[in-house]
């Protein structure tokens, strides 16, 4: 077995089948669907069932108790036949043709391919296509150290299995941002990695999903995901040799897009001001960051409202822009 498509489900019974259709593929063989039904209390695991009645030589349902992302996806680790492993959340889906370019793909001697994603709403439109990683062919950590600052999506990303068994590595359970908590811990364990460059990965921007919905509190775990992962080179003796793509990480994602993400819904949260001190605490001297230092100018703006505390000012610019983007769609 080549490949595991790992499919945790929770609650997303009415883009489950979109889902499925998608990385079913008559006539292309070695490769597996395992479906994790994450306690759905709606019809998701009716539909999972009717699936596995359908391809039952292709596809398997596990049913767990709620646990979270991060945890259904282990299940589908300790559960997979594939050499390979792909993470496809089930409100997305994979592009036209993309198991066969896929399993064409892994006949390279590779540990992670990249792939790029496209995203769409809920009537389909694509909003944009993004790329998964700024070089393509084969990348490492040591002579692409920017491959720490790419999305470190789980969702893009198809890993040897062996990567997680034999380093113990696996997603953590109920909290936020567990992508980040683990995707870039794998770089350290090969150097086999290859940027495809194929917009395999259809990610779906739906109201409610993790990245839009308005729970402004649980923003602070932000600021656990970057401990964790500087802990985590700290360990292995690798953190003075990442140290600005780490430092960056701290501050686009915990200072920087946090921020943005609050003060357009709440610019007098506190949690504001807790994630600025919190940044500066760790990283005093990130004014002399080459990647900060050379951001672009929109985010050179941002950064200096949020350090100057003018929140209000900062979200009214965000929610114009976003209102000019949606207008041009």
């Amino acid at each position: 077995m080549k490949l595991s498509i790992i499919v945790p489900v929770y609650n997303t019974a009415e883009y489950l089948p979109k889902c499925l259709d998608s990385v079913i593929c008559p006539g292309v063989d070695g490769y597996e669907i395992i479906i994790v039904n994450d306690g759905s209390t709606d019809s998701s695991k009716t539909v999972a069932v009717s699936y596995v009645n359908r391809y039952p030589e292709l596809i398997r349902l596990i049913t767990t108790e709620n646990g979270g992302l991060g945890q259904a996806r282990n299940v589908g680790i300790e559960n997979a036949h594939g050499e390979y492993l792909l993470f496809l959340d089930s409100d997305d889906s994979l592009s036209d043709n993309a198991v066969p370019e896929i399993m064409e793909a892994l006949r390279q001697d590779y540990d992670i391919f990249i792939y790029d994603f496209v995203f769409v709403n809920t009537d389909g439109a694509v909003l944009s296509t993004e790329p998964g990683c700024r070089r393509s062919g084969a990348v490492n950590l040591e002579s692409y150290p920017e491959l720490l600052m790419e999305y470190p999506s789980g969702c893009n990303k198809i890993c040897r299995r062996r990567l997680f068994t034999d380093s113990g590595l696996r997603f953590p359970g109920r909290v936020w941002y567990e992508d980040l908590r683990t995707m870039p811990k794998l770089y350290t364990m090969t150097d086999k990695i290859y940027a495809t460059g194929k917009p395999w990965y259809v990610y779906l921007q739906r109201p409610g999903s993790i990245t839009s919905a308005a729970k402004l509190d649980r923003n602070v775990e932000i600021i656990d995901a970057v401990d964790d992962l500087t802990e985590f080179y700290k360990a292995r003796g690798l953190y003075e040799r990442y140290k600005n793509e780490l430092e960056y990480i701290r501050f686009y994602n915990e200072f920087l897009t946090a921020s943005a993400r609050i003060c357009q819904a709440d610019s007098r949260h506190p949690l504001l001001k807790a994630l600025r001190e919190d940044f500066l605490a760790k990283c005093p001297g990130y004014k002399d960051n080459p990647y900060i230092r050379t951001m672009p100018p929109k985010h050179k703006l941002l950064c200096s409202l949020f350090m100057r505390g003018r929140y209000g000012e900062a979200g009214a610019l965000l929610r114009l822009n976003n209102a000019r983007k949606g207008a041009q769609k």
